[in-house]
């Protein structure tokens, strides 16, 4: 019998046919689950006090999703993205006007909690809708240097909730195939992290955590999620509670790329069950210090926290 030796691209395809490529958000809990990690970790945090105000606003954005009902994409559009080989609901297309009522309701919820908040509450109702639109925008394409930091999280909060929401209107198993691996599927935006599953069918695959609708798409391992570099030059670095590289089974690590020096975190369910991307990439910034310290840069940011870039 005559035998072959598959190529890295053959055996991805192979993969590929077997693998489930798309996990669409479970819109009964994405946010609440987001939210009970953000407690868990907040406990004896540097930074708990932040951390469990974006628990309560991912609360809030659980409520707001259960009644949010945005008007499903046409026939037409869907059509032209799948000809076209494009994201059905992208980031980067016109967006429904009834984002900017989800930001309103998400700080007025917050507003009674915290001050600050009642502040900011404030500033956004009476905030002219072409700055809001101009802040989405910001966020969306990742310019922090046009950002209002402040109001950064809640209206990447509002805008997560519409983006989930749309997801309603597709099936998994329509995406078999992915155009550019290191974008969402369904809208085209980056991955905040990426996870590797625990649970049947998707035990061991590791899949890319989309920032905006958080949805899932499979991305071979030891790949980095930025350039596509492969093998030897993909590294990954831990920490432990003080500060010092551990043996290599933490939950959370960042996997690095010496052909691009970028890093994105990956997390693992069967180290920890309770691991979110979002959750454990915002409660890891030592983890970030760390790789910056070495050279390297974030390949994208995290959704709920927004700096100034420096030049």
């Amino acid at each position: 019998m005559t035998q072959r030796i598959l190529e890295r691209g053959q055996i991805e395809t192979l993969a590929s046919r077997s693998i489930p490529r798309v996990r669409l958000p479970d819109r009964a809990r994405v946010f609440a689950d987001r939210a009970a990690r953000l407690r868990t970790l907040a406990s004896e945090h540097a930074i708990g006090g932040y951390l469990e105000l974006v628990a309560q606003l991912c609360e809030a954005q659980q409520a707001a999703l259960a009644k949010h009902a945005p008007a499903p994409p046409t026939a037409e559009a869907i059509e032209r993205a799948e000809t076209h080989g494009m994201p059905p609901i992208p980031a980067s297309g016109p967006r429904d006007a009834a984002w900017r009522s989800l930001l309103i309701e998400l700080v007025d919820t917050l507003a009674p909690r915290a001050a600050p908040v009642g502040e900011l509450a404030r500033r956004l109702r009476d905030a002219p809708p072409e700055w809001l639109d101009a802040q989405a925008d910001a966020l969306l394409a990742e310019r922090a240097d046009l950002v209002d930091l402040a109001a950064a999280p809640f209206v990447m909060a509002a805008l997560q909730v519409h983006w989930a929401a749309m997801t309603q209107f597709f099936d998994a198993d329509r995406f078999l195939s992915i155009e550019t691996p290191g974008v969402c599927p369904l809208c085209g935006s980056l991955p905040v992290a990426s996870i590797v599953h625990a649970q049947s069918p998707y035990q061991g695959y590791r899949y890319l955590h989309c920032s905006l609708c958080a949805s899932e798409w499979h991305r071979v391992r030891i790949h980095c999620t930025g350039c596509g570099a492969a093998g030897k030059d993909i590294g990954y670095q831990t920490l432990t509670r003080e500060g010092a590289n551990d043996d290599g089974n933490a939950a959370v690590r960042a996997e690095s790329c010496e052909h691009c020096h970028g890093y994105r975190k990956i997390v693992y369910r069967e180290k920890d069950a309770g691991v979110e991307p979002v959750a454990d990439d915002l409660a890891s910034l030592a983890l970030d210090v760390l790789m910056s310290d070495h050279g390297y840069h974030r390949l994208s940011a995290n959704p709920l926290l927004w700096q100034r870039t420096e030049d």
